[in-house]
Formats: structure tokens, C-alpha cells, sequence
């Protein structure tokens, strides 16, 4: 018998529970697997190009000449087996598991072998029933030729392949693909403010153990982001009855009425876990973040614990994100309390003067449509203070901004928003003792709070705690890694504790990489003229002293005294290194 190599697409698939299926009834569900194959997959099959290899018992191979034509046979069949065994009760229902890949394959005259195929029958396994994986190889074929959505499960280590492989769920946007209910409730309404629901993880590792670690996780983020006071949580009870069940995030999110799905799964590889996240716009099934960790088991709760605050901090930014690019998609006339602070957000993250105008302005709005929405308000107070820093007006503000922050304080006290923008405001005041107990507060309220991690972090740059100031700031970027607002703070916080501890040179070097990413962040500016002074190079100091009088002509020592909250030995040595540099009195 000879054999040849052809590159392939492989399309593997079993029925989910199959063994459970038969144990309840064995002739039935063998004849009625025969009926799918023969009304169903087989002309599937054949329509898009593909032959039957062989049938598995549960199962069946196929192979294609097209990954398109393969995956598209996919979904059409996983379509029309929802409309089959409507007097079948859904627990009896037969449901493939379909797994797709792209690979080189060896041909005999009844089977085909290869990694290509035992990849193809890994991700059948990863996938929930009625679903559909595929390998990363395949995505990259497909391109845009295909009207679904991928959802990017990050890179899985399947059973007996040495490399991992990239993963991705397809997901069908048409409406019929939707499974049916046997009574369909009606959908809730949405909250007015972003909604989310954590679905249990699933445990991938076949060990009863992770099970409990896993769900433990999932209770742990449902509190974690209970405390995000703008945010609108499902409680456990109701997340976790969907524990063991192929889910549709879409319905999830009808019958529970919210906006976003976070899921994922949890595997267990001796003694590393590696946990995956993925959130998702249930009202159109679209993938808004998802993200992989792979730890070490030394202490299993403080890998539960370091993840979900991981996962809580990376979401908050997410949905900012997400609820921006919805609230554009509306005209400014039909914007609600809620569209204006996610616009407003989305304005103080590009950390210019412009975009602080726009977010006061939408602030504003949403305290005229709402004004008992104190997030609008302690946003308001904080945009105030960020706005006018740079300021001689910042004097003038300070005390609408105090008044907002308290009025947000009223309003809700467990707000850690508003603590944060009180602590901001007191610390502009020169009250640092008040506001770094409000910052502290703040950061009970909301442990994975990356921007209160980092605005508490220059508090105590600024008294000289550096060792302190350093881990906050630390810890604000392994936080949120990617959040411009945070990202200018916590930088801005490790240039100025190497000022306070008198490494003007590393200072120098610090500021000026700051400077490049965030040209419109004054402060760093200011440390760097005083820091090169101090360093005696006066050459770089007067050059950088002419680039912030072309961003703040007014600046000078008069200023700086008026309005800068540094004091002590720390502002005198600033201040020593601005009068080297030539600042005007």
C-alpha cells in the first residue's frame, strides 16, 4: 500500500457527551447519529469540496483542499444541526464539537495521519458543544474572506503535541445560528451604566482540584469588580448557573440582562496553571480583550489572588475603552449621563490640554442630565484639578474641584473615584496628610485602582518616601500597562524619586524618555530643568527650560511657588536647580 503528502485542510469532529448519550440510550442514539451524517454532514461535506475520511464511532474526519471551504462546512453544519431533533429534549440532544486545522498530511486509501490531524482533533476537544475551533494557521489563511467572528483564545497545550498551538473560537453572527430555548424569556433591559456578568471558568485539566481553584478565581474578580462603583455586577448565584454549560454569550447576556461577558478556563500542567480571560460584547458577540497567565503552583491563593487583580485591572480600562467607541456611534444630542463620562474618560487619556477641555465640558453635561451621578462629579473634580495644574487659574478652581469631590462624597462614599479626586485636590492644597489618607481610602475601596496606586505613588515621591513611592508606581504599571493616564503618572513618579534621592543624572535620563512619550506632560519638564541644573549640565537645562516656555509661557519661580505642592528639602533643591536654569522670576 503506498502513500502519499498533500497539504490539507482537516476538519475533525465528535459528539459531545457521547458516551453519556448512549449510556441512556444506544440504538437511538446510534440511529440518530446516522440520520445527521447522511442528511446532514455528508452533503455538507461534499458541497464545499471536502470528502468523509472516516467515521470515528462518535465522529467523524474530513479533509478539504480550501481551509475557507473547511471552516464555512463547519459552521453550516453546526447551523443545521440546531434545527434537527426539535421533540428531543435538550439534554438529549446530539451536539458535534468540531476542530479545525491547516497542516501536511500523510494519505493512505481509508485514513490520514500526521500532526496536522492530531492538532485538528485536539481543538475539537477545547471547544464548548456546537461550537467550532481553529488553529492560528488557519485564522491567518481565512483573513477577512469569512462574515464570523474570531475570538482569540491565546496559545494552548494540547495532549501529546510538543509546541503549543494558537487557538481561536468561531463565532456565527447569524441571528438563526442562535441556540433555541425550549421557552424563550424575554430580555432583560440594560442597566444605564455598563454591565457585566462573570461566567464560571472552565476547567480544562480533567482534575477536580482546579475546579475549586478555579472557581474561587471567578468569585474573587465578581467582588473585585463589584467595587468599580460606575460598574453594574451579576451576582455569583445567578453567574454560576451556568456552571457545566455550553454557554452562547449572547443569550447570557439577554437573559441577564448585561453588556459584557467575561470567561475562561483554567489548565493545570504539574506544577504551573495557566489561566485564560477573554471579555466579550454580548449584545453583538464581538471580542473586546483576552489575555493568558501562565504562574507557578508554590502558593496556589496568591496566584488566584495576583490573577484576579490582573484581570480587574486590565477590564476597567477595557470597558472605558469599549463604552467609548459605543457612546461615538451616537449623535451628540442623544447622549446620556453615561456616554459623556465614557467620552470624558476617553479624553483625559490622551493627557492633553485639549482633551481635558472636552472631557470638563462632557463632565458637565452629565451633571446637568444627572446630577445625582457622583461619578460625574468626583470625574469633574479630578478634571479640574488635571486641567488647570499647568494653570495660573489652578488656585481659582481648587475650590470648585474640593466642592465636587465632596458633593461626589455625599453621593457615595464607597466611590473610590471619589476619594481619589478629593486626594488629588487636597494634595494641590497642600494637605498632604489629608490626601494621602484619601488616596488610601481609595485604594481599600478598589485594591486594583491603577491610577490611585500611582497618584499616591507621587505623594510620596514628594515627601521623600522614594522606596515607597517606587513600589506604588510599580505596581500602578502592572496594573494597567497600557493606560495612557496611568502610564504618565507612575513614569512621572520614578523620575521624581530619583531627584529626591539626588541621581540627577539618572533624573535627567528619566524625564527625558517620559518627555518623549508624553510631550504634554508638564511636570516632567519641570524636573528635568531643575535636575540637568543640578547635574551642572546648564546647556541642557536652558534647552529644556525653551521647550516648556513654548507649552507654558507664563512658567516661573512665581508661579511654581503659587501653585506647585512641593515643600521642604525636596522643593528647595528643585527650586535651587530652577534658578541655575535661568527660570524667571
Amino acid at each position: 500500500m503506498t502513500s502519499t503528502r498533500r497539504l490539507a485542510a482537516i476538519l475533525a469532529a465528535d459528539v459531545a457527551g457521547y458516551s453519556r448519550l448512549m449510556g441512556a440510550d444506544e440504538e437511538g442514539t446510534h440511529e440518530r447519529l446516522k440520520a445527521h451524517l447522511r442528511e446532514l454532514v455528508d452533503p455538507k461535506i461534499a458541497e464545499h469540496r471536502g470528502r468523509i475520511v472516516k467515521n470515528t464511532g462518535d465522529g467523524f474526519l474530513a479533509e478539504f483542499p480550501s481551509v475557507v471551504d473547511a471552516v464555512r462546512c463547519a459552521v453550516e453544519i453546526q447551523r443545521g444541526m440546531i434545527d434537527r431533533e426539535p421533540e428531543v429534549p435538550e439534554e438529549r440532544r446530539i451536539r458535534f464539537r468540531i476542530g479545525v486545522n491547516l497542516g501536511d498530511v500523510i494519505v493512505e486509501e481509508h485514513d490520514i495521519f500526521g500532526d496536522g490531524v492530531n492538532v485538528a482533533a485536539r481543538l475539537e476537544a477545547l471547544v464548548e458543544p456546537g461550537g467550532i475551533c481553529i488553529s492560528g494557521t488557519v485564522r491567518d489563511h481565512i483573513g477577512d474572506r469569512l462574515p464570523y467572528a474570531f475570538e482569540d483564545m491565546g496559545e494552548q497545550q494540547v495532549k501529546n503535541i510538543a509546541r503549543p498551538v494558537h487557538v481561536y473560537r468561531v463565532r456565527d453572527r447569524a441571528a438563526h445560528v442562535e441556540p433555541r430555548l425550549l421557552v424563550t424569556p424575554s430580555p432583560l433591559p440594560l442597566p444605564d451604566k455598563p454591565s457585566i456578568a462573570v461566567l464560571p471558568f472552565q476547567n480544562m485539566s480533567g482534575d477536580p482540584e482546579q475546579e475549586y481553584f478555579a472557581d474561587g478565581m471567578v468569585e474573587e474578580i465578581i467582588t473585585a469588580l463589584s467595587r468599580i462603583r460606575w460598574l453594574f455586577v451579576i451576582a455569583r448565584n445567578s453567574s454560576f448557573t451556568y456552571k457545566g454549560q455550553a454557554v452562547d454569550v449572547k443569550r447570557v447576556g439577554r437573559e441577564l440582562g448585561v453588556r459584557y461577558v467575561l470567561e475562561g478556563s483554567v489548565r493545570r500542567a504539574a506544577n504551573r496553571v495557566r489561566i485564560t480571560a477573554q471579555l466579550i460584547d454580548a449584545t453583538t458577540g464581538n471580542h473586546v480583550w483576552a489575555e493568558r497567565y501562565d504562574r507557578e503552583l508554590a502558593d496556589i491563593f496568591a496566584v488566584q489572588d495576583e490573577i484576579t487583580e490582573r484581570v480587574v485591572a486590565a477590564i476597567e480600562p477595557q470597558l472605558y475603552a469599549a463604552e467609548h467607541l459605543r457612546s461615538q456611534r451616537k449623535s451628540p444630542e442623544s447622549l446620556d449621563a453615561w456616554d459623556c463620562i465614557a467620552r470624558a474618560l476617553s479624553y483625559v487619556g490622551q493627557g492633553t490640554l485639549a482633551g481635558h477641555a472636552e472631557a470638563e465640558a462632557l463632565c458637565r453635561r452629565a451633571i446637568a442630565l444627572t446630577p445625582g451621578y457622583a461619578h460625574a462629579h468626583s470625574l469633574l473634580a479630578w478634571v479640574l484639578t488635571v486641567r488647570y495644574a499647568v494653570s495660573i487659574q489652578l488656585k481659582a478652581v481648587l475650590g470648585e474641584a474640593a466642592e465636587e469631590a465632596r458633593t461626589a462624597l455625599r453621593l457615595d462614599e464607597q466611590d473610590a473615584w471619589a476619594h481619589m479626586s478629593h486626594g488629588m485636590v487636597l494634595f494641590r492644597m497642600r494637605r498632604p496628610a489629608e490626601a494621602e489618607r484619601a488616596y488610601r481610602r481609595a485604594l481599600e475601596l478598589n485594591p486594583s485602582f491603577a491610577l490611585a496606586h500611582a497618584t499616591l505613588g507621587w505623594l510620596l515621591a514628594v515627601r521623600g518616601a522614594n522606596e515607597e513611592a517606587v513600589k506604588s508606581a510599580e505596581r500602578a504599571l502592572r496594573l494597567s500597562p497600557s493606560d495612557p493616564r496611568v502610564g504618565a503618572r507612575a513614569s512621572h513618579v520614578m523620575t521624581f524619586a530619583l531627584f529626591s534621592a539626588q541621581q540627577y543624572s539618572d533624573c535627567v535620563a528619566s524625564a527625558r524618555e517620559l518627555i518623549e512619550r508624553y510631550p504634554e506632560h508638564h511636570p516632567a519638564h519641570y524636573v528635568l530643568i531643575s535636575a540637568a541644573a543640578m547635574n551642572g549640565d546648564i546647556d541642557l537645562a536652558s534647552e529644556a527650560l525653551s521647550d516648556l516656555l513654548r507649552l507654558q509661557p507664563d512658567f516661573s519661580l512665581a508661579w511654581l511657588a503659587e501653585v506647585m505642592p512641593w515643600t521642604g528639602e525636596i522643593g528647595d533643591r528643585l527650586l535651587e536647580g530652577w534658578r541655575k536654569a535661568g527660570v524667571p522670576e
